[in-house]
């Protein structure tokens, strides 16, 4: 029988207080445990807290320990790792191989390659379906849908000409390819595998990101300037936003529902608010913004710089730029790292990966590198997670929602018992539903709860 845990106290502690983001440390990848050159991909390992690392050269990919950043594993993988994704379901990891034509599948346990999956012509773009548990590839002229239970081949779906990059919807379990080349967006249907609509977008469509709170995907138009606004439900185009020049990345920022739009070529970041689609702010990067990563315990946003060597900081709350972080040459992929609170930074032209840290997030700590230092506290769920209702004379409860690692709601949260057991395994995050109110410029740390949900 599932067992049931309450939520105690808050064990992760989220604030508006802004103090400094740094440059924790950098890891060198070409070593002798390495041998890969030219980073272009990161993900994250919610069950094993290891980060994991794709690159052009050295047809392997790298494991790097969550707690104490040291490389654990070399994997061999196939050439010119172009992509990675991560199945916590059944804890795998996916290597699309750009010039090998396939993707390699490792056992995120044992770090071993288990399976070599072939995935067409160039494979360049992946994301993962919870829902059926269900890999899915981009290449040059369709997409390869993989089972993440038994690596098999389940068919392959025609798109548009080029896709450049892949998006899921769990509210409708659909998937979204942006085709670069053909101009159009194909909705893939995530329990049936068939295209249920084609949608007409700007010139060059290459970056997608979901707004959950609306149900909304929007979707960057590299020649066009502008962001098409692609409703869930109905696969609507319902509005389309002017961005700067050259839309190269998209992000979400659940706690303020804003989405952050990386423009290449005219140095800055345009903010867009996720319920009116109107452009709240512009934000200057350096040269030249190209990739995108949200934390949400801190609620920052850091843009990397690719021809600038550095990562600008911008806050959630506020669309201020706080900061500029010198990291190496040609950054040009994020993740995060939530046990620890770390971004990683994917170095293209340095072959190195940059640790950041931000001292303003709730857990206090130094600037000196921290080795073996012990994870924070959180509440173990599994099948069942209970909300606590409010004790008498406290604030009532006004419902709360999970967030995933990357700050993606997944599960509206009411007091009593909420099932769990169709979640992946990982870290979430329990906030008030009020904490996503526009009056608040941070979070109420009584409000913030982390949990792990297990099998």
């Amino acid at each position: 029988m599932s067992r049931i845990l309450s939520f105690c106290a808050v064990c992760c502690v989220l604030c508006s207080v802004s103090a400094g983001q740094w440059l924790e440390t950098t890891i060198y990848l070409a070593d002798s445990l390495g041998g890969l050159t030219q980073p272009r991909c990161l993900t994250y390992n919610s069950v094993n807290n290891t980060i994991y690392v794709g690159g052009e050269g050295g047809d392997c990919v790298l494991a790097i320990d969550g707690a104490t950043n040291q490389k654990t594993a070399r994997i061999a993988a196939g050439s010119h790792g172009s992509a990675l994704c991560y199945n916590p379901q059944n804890n795998k990891v996916y290597c699309a191989n750009e010039y090998s034509d396939d993707v390699t599948v490792i056992d995120g346990a044992s770090n071993q390659a288990i399976a070599t999956v072939p995935a067409g012509d160039l494979p360049r773009v992946l994301c993962y379906n919870p829902q059926n548990n269900k890999v899915y590839c981009g290449n040059s002229s369709d997409v390869t849908v993989v089972d993440g239970a038994s690596n098999q081949v389940i068919i392959t779906v025609a798109t548009g000409i080029g896709p450049l990059a892949l998006g899921y919807n769990p509210h409708n379990n659909k998937v979204y390819c942006a085709n670069g080349f053909s101009d159009d967006v194909t909705v893939i249907d995530g329990a049936s595998n068939q295209v249920i609509a084609t949608v007409a977008v700007g010139a060059g469509p290459n970056s997608l990101c979901y707004n959950p709170q609306n149900n909304k995907v929007y979707c960057g138009s590299w020649f066009a300037d502008n962001v098409a606004v692609i409703d869930g439900a109905s696969d609507q185009v319902t509005a389309t936003v002017p961005v700067g020049d050259g839309p190269k990345a998209l992000c979400y920022n659940p706690l303020d529902n804003k989405v952050y739009c990386a423009n290449y070529n005219s140095v800055n970041v345009t903010v867009i608010d996720g319920v009116s689609d109107q452009v709240i702010a512009t934000v200057a990067a350096r040269y030249f913004p190209s990739a995108l990563c949200y934390d949400p315990q801190n609620n920052k946003v850091y843009c990397a710089n690719r021809y600038s060597g550095t990562v600008t900081v911008i806050d959630g709350a506020s669309n201020q730029a706080l900061r500029t972080i010198t990291v190496g040459a040609g950054p040009r992929d994020f993740c995060h790292n939530p046990v620890q609170n770390r971004v990683y930074v994917a170095n293209y032209d340095s072959s190195s990966i940059s640790v950041l840290r931000d001292s303003g997030g709730g857990v206090e700590e130094s600037k000196q590198p921290v080795v073996n230092r012990q994870k924070p506290m959180a509440t173990v769920a599994r099948g069942s997670l209970r909300l606590q209702k409010a004790a008498s004379g406290e604030r009532s409860a006004v419902g709360a929602c999970l967030l995933d690692a990357a700050g993606r709601r997944v599960m509206e949260l009411q007091a009593g018992p909420n099932d769990v057991r169709r979640l992946a395994p990982g870290v979430y995050f329990v906030i008030e539903q009020s904490a996503f109110s526009s009056q608040h410029s941070g979070l109420d740390a009584s409000r913030v709860t982390k949990v792990i949900v297990a099998r």
